[in-house]
């Protein structure tokens, strides 16, 4: 379980699992970008933390693809199910650089988080039905409707059948008579 998974290709970005999600849990996606994790995050030279929600109890939201993270994190939490605690070790090009983020993360750092995705939830205005259910939800009233329409059809097929029917019927009483009536006039 504890095998590294190198998500940027060149080392920069390296996921462990800590932590499993279960196999039927959530994952963020195009209807489902905002997240919510909780993490620590430590620099890799000394383990000092720098930051962290777990301290707090909190949760740190944001919505992926929005560049409001650092690329690393962009890269580890869309690959993460909800309940799924992961180590990920950043290459300073995946997350400050040699600018760093003073007073608490020098330039050039690699950095190691331990983040939970705690949620991930659509976008405000959107519902989770969006996209991908709406879309079932269409295919699936289309599918009434074409029942209903083969189903209206049908009826009307056997209406036409059943007047048919009731038409012979009458013209068969209507010939029975007349052939009634012509046996009459000649047995007087």
């Amino acid at each position: 379980m504890t095998d590294s998974i190198d998500l940027s290709g060149d080392g920069g970005v390296v996921k462990t699992i800590l932590r499993k999600a279960k196999a039927d849990a959530l994952c963020p996606s195009d209807d489902l970008p905002l997240v919510d994790v909780q993490y620590e995050g430590t620099l890799a030279e000394t383990g000092e933390v720098f930051d962290t929600t777990r301290m707090d109890n909190t949760v740190f939201s944001f919505e992926l693809g929005k560049g409001s993270v650092i690329q690393a994190w962009e890269i580890a939490v869309k690959t993460m199910k909800v309940g799924e605690v992961a180590k990920i070790t950043c290459k300073p090009e995946f997350a400050y650089g040699s600018a760093g983020s003073p007073p608490d993360i020098p330039p050039d750092a690699t950095l190691i988080f331990e983040v939970e995705l705690v949620a991930c939830k659509p976008r405000k205005g959107s519902s989770v039905t969006s996209v991908s259910e709406e879309r079932a939800r269409l295919e699936e009233l289309k599918k009434q409707r074409e029942l209903a329409a083969a189903a209206k059809e049908e009826e009307k097929k056997r209406r036409e059948e059943a007047k048919a029917a009731a038409a012979a019927r009458i013209q068969a009483k209507l010939e029975s008579k007349k052939g009634q009536g012509k046996g009459k006039g000649k047995a007087k």
